[in-house]
């Protein structure tokens, strides 16, 4: 079974999202067979590199108070403790372009695991330590950190590599209908949209495993 997982690194409900998945294969085991891959979208594609300030950007976007953005924010870690994430304390939104790209090429190399680890890493560098993954030398480090070749990374890192992939990748899922995030295609026909519940995955999973 593929899944393909459209995400962006800086969205909260991906990390929930990816976790509740992977809660949900857990419970499958062996039963169902899983090539999960992780697929670009930006939800600030024309953001500064070195970020803005996270409470005042979502009251921006969202039009919330700071108790609206409180509770959210309260719910968040709730959501993320049910599935084995933690939040942190982010103060700051950044561009995601580089982790993008990143991510892109460690999906080329042998090992079918290492992009998720690079995600999972990414992640928790973002919404776990609120640290700025538009920054060179902290992707370099996640990259090295999930066993990535260090002076590889540093190229894809300090250079426009597979820029023109990433776009091309995002714009494909435009296309197919996907505008929010995260977004779970499997076997390139079901979609299921969202943080959803590991019990909502598990179900599904099994259902198409069996229609497929």
């Amino acid at each position: 079974m593929r899944i393909d997982i459209v995400s962006d690194v800086a969205c909260p409900w991906c990390a929930v999202g990816l976790n509740s998945l992977e809660r949900a294969l857990e419970a499958v085991g062996s039963d169902i067979k899983v090539d999960l891959h992780f697929q670009p979208f930006e939800l600030n594609p024309a953001m500064d590199f070195a970020g803005v300030d996270s409470t005042d950007y979502l009251q921006k976007k969202y039009g919330m108070s700071k108790e609206q953005l409180a509770q959210g924010r309260l719910n968040l870690q709730q959501r993320g403790a049910e599935v084995g994430f933690q939040f942190g304390n982010r103060h700051r939104v950044w561009n995601t372009y580089h982790a993008h790209r990143l991510l892109h090429w460690a999906g080329l190399q042998p090992s079918n695991d290492v992009q998720r680890k690079l995600k999972h890493a990414l992640l928790e560098a973002y919404h776990g330590q609120g640290q700025n993954t538009a920054d060179p030398n902290l992707l370099i480090q996640l990259a090295v950190q999930v066993g990535l070749d260090e002076t590889a990374a540093r190229d894809v890192v300090n250079s426009d590599l597979y820029g023109d992939e990433v776009r091309s990748a995002e714009k494909h899922w435009q296309q197919m209908g996907i505008h929010s995030v995260p977004a779970f295609i499997i076997n390139d026909k079901h979609l299921i949209s969202g943080g959803q519940p590991p019990a909502v995955f598990e179900q599904a999973l099994r259902r198409i495993a069996q229609q497929d």
